[in-house]
C-alpha cells in the first residue's frame, strides 16, 4: 500500500481456512525477517491455536527459519507454497483482492499508524459482518456460532451505521 506521500506499506495478514477469519499481525514499512518473527509471536501469544494445524506460506525473504521455528513451537505444521504458483495459495490471494477492492482502493491512507487503524476497524467488519460465500453467507463469527434467528423487520426500525467514515454501512434494529 501506498501512502499519499509515496511511501509504500506492508501489512501482515494471516486468513484461517476453515472459519475465513482474518488476523493482522502487523504493519511496517520494512518488512524483514526481524519484524516477522515477533510478529508471529505476538499473534500466537494472543491467539488460541488448538483449531490452527497448518501455515501456508509464500516463499518471501521475511519469512525466516525463526519465524516458522515460532509457528513449528506453536504446534503449527509450516508449509511453503511452490515457487510462482498463485494458486496454491488462493485465500490468501482472495483476501488480498478483497482488501484491495473493498478498502485500500477507496480510501488514501496518511501513515503506518492510519493504515494500521483502517485494516483494524475493517478486519473487524470482515470477521463479524461481511458475509463469505465460501461459509454458506455467514460472516466468520456467524460460522462459529450459528446463523442469526430470523426476524420480521416490518415490525422493527432498522438502524444504519457508516463504517471508515461511510466507505461501508451497516444495519442494526434499532433499540
Amino acid at each position: 500500500m501506498d501512502t499519499i506521500n509515496l511511501k509504500r506499506l506492508y501489512a501482515l495478514v494471516l486468513v484461517e481456512h476453515r472459519s475465513r477469519r482474518a488476523h493482522l499481525l502487523g504493519v511496517t514499512a520494512n518488512p524483514t525477517g526481524e519484524w516477522t518473527t515477533p510478529a508471529a509471536r505476538n499473534f500466537l501469544m494472543h491467539t488460541d491455536t488448538t483449531n490452527i494445524k497448518f501455515l501456508i506460506r509464500d516463499r518471501a525473504g521475511q519469512f525466516t527459519d525463526a519465524c516458522d521455528t515460532v509457528f513449528a513451537d506453536a504446534g503449527l505444521r509450516v508449509l511453503k507454497s511452490p515457487p510462482q504458483a498463485p494458486k496454491a495459495n488462493a485465500y490468501c490471494e482472495r483476501i488480498i483482492g478483497t482488501l484491495r477492492r473493498e478498502l485500500l482502493d477507496r480510501r488514501l491512507i496518511l501513515n503506518e499508524q492510519h493504515l494500521r487503524r483502517t485494516l483494524t476497524r475493517y478486519l473487524e467488519y470482515y470477521n463479524t459482518g461481511r458475509p463469505h460465500r465460501g461459509i454458506g453467507q455467514l460472516s466468520p463469527s456467524q460460522a462459529e456460532t450459528g446463523p442469526p434467528s430470523p426476524v420480521d423487520l416490518a415490525s422493527h426500525r432498522v438502524h444504519r451505521r457508516a463504517i471508515l467514515g461511510g466507505l461501508i454501512d451497516e444495519y442494526q434494529i434499532a433499540n
